[in-house]
């Protein structure tokens, strides 16, 4: 069991693939890129696979999340996924994406026994999309949008961040396509994990300016405590359903109380929190031909490190070293 010493759980694992993407986000990461990991650095697909099952086995795991990075820029994804899902207690798997090529393998991950995906998408113009991603490649998300839909990859949930000036005003106009394509939209403040450092909490566009929106076109019915549980989303129904939207308030509203996450990055470092300035290395365990109990044993004594909270709101807050595409969203 991964406990800490608030008594939170973490049965919820995030597997970082790799920390490349095809994307260049300007809230993640600079137009010129990042140097990315050299391949010796990072795990292999067996070292992966060997860590998400001793999580599984030992350490009561019960969903694995795989991250990037862009995961689908992993060649050995679709075996991974399949070689977890034959795994003893099998783990509940889904994949967060930028949905680039998942027309091409949706078919594919979910026959090999992926349960959903997670697409990030935020804005329904595609001048606006290159602007913010600084690529021109709209068409090919809309259509990995309905291939995860056609293949069964549900539900399938949007992931949109706002940005002031860019695409801010289109909270209600995203949520009407979603209820027309039965899609669960979630809305993500901007978090403090781009490469530059040029976050700033004044400037981003909150929890309350999303639902003030989408109030204007919408009637929302909040969900409440007992639905969400240890989710990250607080959601709605609209329009008294069934659909629903979500807000993901890690900034203004964060729920680090009921955490139940636990992070790998691409190169093997356990991360207890997205904000974490530390890491534990299970890597050098890995390749130092350790026995599964004392990988285990070291990922326990990294959870039982874990902070009450990620310290937003700490005027003293420093923000994490690796950005976002480096220790997985």
């Amino acid at each position: 069991m991964l406990i800490d010493t608030y008594g939170r759980v973490a049965t919820d694992l995030r597997v970082s693939l790799t920390d490349r993407c095809n994307l260049r986000c300007t809230y993640c990461m600079p137009e010129e890129g990042l140097q990315w990991l050299a391949k010796p650095d990072l795990l292999t697909d067996d070292e992966i696979v060997r860590l998400i099952d001793v999580a599984v086995r030992q350490l009561g795991i019960t969903e694995v999340r795989f991250t990037g990075g862009e995961p689908l820029l992993r060649p050995g994804l679709v075996g991974i996924v399949e070689r977890v899902a034959a795994l003893e207690p099998r783990p509940q798997m889904s994949l967060t994406t930028n949905g680039i090529g998942l027309k091409r393998t949706a078919p594919a991950l979910k026959a090999a026994g992926l349960d959903r995906v997670n697409v990030s998408l935020d804005t329904l113009r595609p001048d606006v999309f290159k602007t913010l991603t600084r690529r021109d490649r709209h068409k090919d998300v809309i259509e990995g949008l309905e291939a995860a839909r056609e293949a069964g990859l549900n539900p399938v949930k949007v992931n949109t961040v706002l940005m002031p000036g860019l695409n801010d005003d289109e909270a209600p106009d995203l949520l009407a396509w979603a209820v027309e394509h039965d899609y669960e939209l979630r809305f993500i403040e901007q978090m403090p994990l781009d490469a530059q450092h040029g976050w700033k909490r004044e400037g981003m566009v909150t929890a309350g300016d999303i639902l003030a929106s989408l109030r204007t076109r919408f009637e929302l019915t909040e969900e409440g405590s007992q639905k969400r549980g240890s989710a990250p989303a607080e959601r709605w129904l609209v329009d008294g359903g069934p659909h629903r939207v979500g807000v993901i308030a890690s900034v203004t509203r964060p729920f680090c109380s009921a955490c139940d996450r636990t992070r790998l990055t691409a190169d093997g470092q356990v991360r207890t929190c997205l904000f974490a300035q530390e890491e534990t290395d299970l890597r050098a365990a890995l390749r130092s031909d350790a026995p599964d109990e004392e990988i285990a044993r070291i990922w326990k004594l990294a959870m039982w490190g874990k902070k009450a909270g990620a310290g937003l709101d700490d005027p003293s807050f420093v923000q994490p070293e690796r950005p976002m595409s480096a220790i997985g969203g």
